[in-house]
């Protein structure tokens, strides 16, 4: 019998509003602008075009197809085994920081490069720097403790004219540090972003690796690889999620005056009351929580300040 192939154009209504990708994925138009994803997509068992989000080189495929065919990259690799995160989540969390600063702007987006935003751990694939700069021309700082990984991000700016002039890449010395050593005197942020590790050891990295890959059915497949990829420093840190952003918070302070808002992915619920109690003891002014879906994963992003509401008005008029 001939394969029928099946569109399907049911909304992703629990994404951002402004997100490309609330659609299902229009498999003929994203091949056409990236032809190299022809021969992973096929008829999944619902009768719906798809990829095998078990294979790391289909996810691979289709995160350069999104990126081509959505925020116009020429060129993207990344190095095998590092994180290929999930597109349409990292758009989220850049629009999502596009309303928190229009609350700080009279309720309007602040666009261009006058806006400028410091990426910790940006990673081999600059995704957040590629979506900020094409949906609202943000310019971006990327750190990264990883020099592969910055050689990777620095091939990405150089193989896209579009990125060159707006995104700069850091590279941290230092394990420890989060703003110290990548955070100059005269630098000046309207927001920070972060998508932390979210492991506190090798085996619970692993062990979520494995409830995932279940989840995908590859270990049926003798699949045994995480399909989004990831380095050790990208997974995992001692303490975990928490100990990562309490670090954070507690070096926020000492560059209070040179950003408006800092803010954090939380990947897990739990964290949170340790996350809020940090932020108290840091005297935050102003502390967001912003929660997140993307299908069955929820997450939030956790955004706060030292400026009182006058300070950011003042700000806002500095930066106009």
């Amino acid at each position: 019998m001939k394969e029928v192939r099946k569109k399907t154009v049911a909304e992703k209504k629990d994404l951002h509003p402004r997100n490309a990708h609330r659609s299902r994925y229009d498999f003929d138009a994203l091949i056409q602008s990236c032809p190299g994803l022809r021969s992973f997509v096929s008829v999944n068992m619902y009768g719906n075009e798809s990829v095998d989000f078990s294979d790391p080189q289909a996810v691979t495929m289709l995160n350069r197809a999104l990126l081509m065919h959505f925020y116009g990259i020429a060129k993207w690799e990344i190095p095998s085994g590092y994180l290929c995160p999930p597109v349409p989540g990292r758009a989220d969390y850049i629009h999502y920081i596009a309303d928190l600063l229009a609350a700080s702007n009279g309720g309007v987006i602040p666009r261009g490069q006058l806006v400028h935003i410091l990426d910790i751990g940006t990673g081999a694939n600059l995704i957040y720097p590629i979506i900020g700069t094409h949906e609202y021309g943000w310019r971006f700082t990327g750190t990264e403790i990883d020099p592969l990984a910055v050689q990777s991000a620095e091939k990405i700016l150089l193989q896209n004219d579009s990125l060159k002039s707006q995104v700069g890449i850091r590279l941290q010395k230092s394990a420890d540090d989060i703003f110290r050593g990548v955070v100059s005197a005269d630098d000046l942020f309207d927001c920070t972003i972060c998508n932390p590790p979210f492991h506190s050891s090798p085996a619970e990295a692993e062990a979520g690796t494995l409830r995932k890959l279940r989840n995908l059915g590859a270990e049926k497949k003798g699949k045994g690889v995480l399909n989004f990829g990831g380095k050790p420093n990208e997974l995992w840190c001692s303490g975990g999620e928490t100990a990562f952003v309490q670090r954070m918070i507690d070096q926020s302070r000492e560059i209070s005056r040179q950003c408006l808002w800092f803010s954090t992915l939380i990947s897990k619920k739990e964290n949170l009351a340790v996350v809020y109690k940090a932020l108290k003891a840091a005297a935050a002014a102003d502390v967001e929580t912003i929660d997140m879906a993307q299908g069955q994963k929820i997450s939030r992003i956790i955004a706060w300040t030292f400026m009182r509401n006058d300070e950011r008005d003042q700000w806002r008029k500095g930066r106009i």
